[in-house]
C-alpha cells in the first residue's frame, strides 16, 4: 500500500490555509462535491505540487439491499480519473431504503446509517464491494461509521465484521479512530477489542475527528477540535500497526488555521507515541501485507429483501414518522430522526443558502416543520426545492413579500432556464431584495 503521511480533508471554506500549510502530504475531498470537467482551482494546484488527492464517496450505500447505481459508480470513477487518485474511499452504510425491492417508497437518509452485523448483511455488503471494485480503475477502501443505534440481533462485532468483509473481498479498510470512540459512548463497544480484531493489514489510512457529547450521547460532528480519547484510540491503533496514512476531518466551524496546525501536530505526537511502544514490544515497525480473498457469491434476493425491509422500517421510522420496529431503542431512534432533521435543514442552507436569507431567523423552525411528515426522496437540491414548495401551499408564509420571494426562487431554480446558474449571483440578488425589504 502507497505510504500516504500526514493529511487533511480538503473543503472550499478552508482551501487557501490547505494550499499554506506545512506537511502536508495529501488531501480527501469529498466526491460527490468535485465536478471532474471543472476541478477546484486549488486542487488543481495542489496536484500539481504533487500532492495526493482521494476521492471520498458518501452516496454509493454499500450497505443497501440495492445492488450499487450504476450511474454513481460511473461518477465515481470519472472523479478517480480527474484527479489522478490512487485510491478511492466510502462507507459501510446503507444512506437510502425501499423502491422496488420493498414496494415502498425509495426514501433517503441525508447521511450514513449502520448496517447490521449479520451473516445476511455481510453477504450483500461483500457482493456490493465487489460490484464496486470491479467498476472502479483504482483499489477500494470502505470506512466504519459512527452510529446512535445499534440493531437488535447482531451476530458479529464490529472488528469480527470487518475482518470477514476484507477477507472475502480483498477491499482495504478506511479505520476512523473517532468512530470507534463513538461506537464506544454510544453502544458500549471497546475501541481496543475492535482494534484487536482487525486485520491490521488492510488498513489503507486512518481518519481523525471532533464531535461531542451531550446527554450520555457523543455525536460525531466533524466541528469539534479532537479530543484526547479519539487520540488515545489513535495511539492504540498505531501501537499495532503503522498506518499508510492519516487524516484530520474538519467540516463545519472550521477554526484558524493555527488551530488546524496544532491538531495535526497533537495527530503527530499521539502516531509517535504508539510507534514507540510498537517498537518497544516487537523490536520492528509492522507494516500492512497482502491478503489472499476468498470467493464472494451472489447474495440471493430473499436475503437482499429480507434487508432491504429491514432498512425500510427503521429509515421509515426516522424520517417518516412511522412505529419504531421491534427491538430497537426508542429513545435513541428520537435523538437519531432529531438528528437527521437537523443535518438536513443544514446541508439545504448550503445546496440553496437564499433561503435562509429570505426566510432570516424562522429558516430553522420552518425547515423542521416541513420534515415531518416530508421524508427526502431525491436528495437534498430536490429537497430546497419540495421545502420551497410547501412554503407555497395553504397559509404557511403569512407575509406577503417573502412568499412572493420563495415563488421567484423556485421558479430561477425549478424552470428550464434559470437567470444565472451561480449560486453567488442568486444568493446576491435574494440577500439585495431582502435588505431593500427591510
Amino acid at each position: 500500500m502507497e505510504r500516504l503521511g500526514t493529511g487533511i480533508g480538503w473543503r472550499p471554506e478552508i482551501a487557501d490555509a490547505v494550499e499554506r500549510m506545512p506537511g502536508i502530504d495529501w488531501v480527501e475531498a469529498v466526491a460527490e462535491n468535485v465536478c471532474p470537467g471543472h476541478l477546484p482551482e486549488s486542487l488543481v494546484r495542489l496536484r500539481e505540487r504533487g500532492v495526493t488527492v482521494i476521492p471520498h464517496g458518501v452516496s454509493l450505500g454499500l450497505g443497501g439491499a440495492e445492488r450499487p447505481d450504476a450511474g454513481r459508480l460511473a461518477a465515481l470513477a470519472e472523479r478517480v480519473e480527474a484527479l489522478g487518485s490512487p485510491l478511492v474511499t466510502e462507507h459501510i452504510a446503507f444512506v437510502r431504503a425501499g423502491g422496488a425491492l420493498t414496494a415502498s417508497p425509495m426514501l433517503e437518509a441525508g447521511h450514513l446509517l449502520p448496517v447490521p452485523r449479520t451473516r445476511d448483511a455481510l453477504d450483500v455488503l461483500c457482493e456490493n464491494v465487489r460490484i464496486v471494485q470491479d467498476a472502479l480503475p483504482v483499489p477500494l477502501a470502505v470506512e466504519n461509521i459512527a452510529a446512535l443505534i445499534s440493531w437488535p440481533g447482531e451476530e458479529m462485532t464490529e472488528g469480527q465484521f470487518l475482518y470477514e468483509l476484507a477477507d472475502r473481498t480483498g477491499v482495504r479498510l478506511l479505520i476512523d479512530v473517532a468512530n470507534l470512540h463513538t461506537n464506544h459512548v454510544n453502544r458500549g463497544e471497546d475501541p481496543a477489542k475492535a482494534l484487536a480484531e482487525l486485520p491490521l493489514e488492510a488498513i489503507a489510512y486512518v481518519h481523525v475527528a471532533g464531535g461531542f457529547e451531550r446527554d450520555g450521547v457523543w455525536h460525531d460532528s466533524h466541528a469539534h477540535p479532537v479530543p484526547r480519547p479519539v487520540l488515545d484510540v489513535l495511539t492504540d491503533l498505531a501501537s499495532r500497526v503503522s498506518p499508510p496514512g492519516v487524516l484530520l476531518e474538519r467540516d463545519e466551524n472550521f477554526p484558524e488555521p493555527a488551530e488546524l496546525e496544532r491538531e495535526l501536530g497533537a495527530i503527530r505526537g499521539a502516531l509517535e507515541k504508539g510507534a514507540a511502544e510498537r517498537t518497544a514490544k516487537s523490536g520492528t515497525p509492522a507494516t500492512g501485507s497482502s491478503r489472499e480473498t476468498a470467493p464472494v457469491q451472489e447474495a440471493p434476493e430473499p436475503v437482499r429483501q429480507r434487508l432491504g425491509l429491514a432498512q425500510a422500517a427503521l429509515l421509515s421510522a426516522l424520517v417518516a414518522g412511522t412505529p419504531v420496529p421491534e427491538g430497537f431503542d426508542r429513545v435513541r431512534l428520537g435523538v437519531q430522526a432529531r438528528a437527521l432533521a437537523g443535518k438536513r435543514a443544514d446541508v439545504v442552507a448550503k445546496v440553496a443558502p437564499e433561503l435562509p436569507v429570505i426566510l432570516g431567523d424562522g429558516y430553522r423552525r420552518a425547515f423542521l416543520g416541513y420534515t415531518h411528515g416530508h421524508p427526502m426522496t431525491g436528495g437534498y437540491r430536490r429537497d430546497a426545492l419540495d421545502f420551497a414548495g410547501y412554503l407555497l401551499t395553504g397559509d404557511r408564509c403569512e407575509d406577503a413579500e417573502v412568499r412572493a420571494e420563495i415563488r421567484e426562487w423556485w421558479l430561477e431554480r425549478s424552470g428550464p432556464a434559470p437567470r444565472s446558474r451561480r449560486p453567488a449571483v442568486r444568493l446576491a440578488r435574494a440577500t439585495r431584495r431582502v435588505l431593500l425589504r427591510r
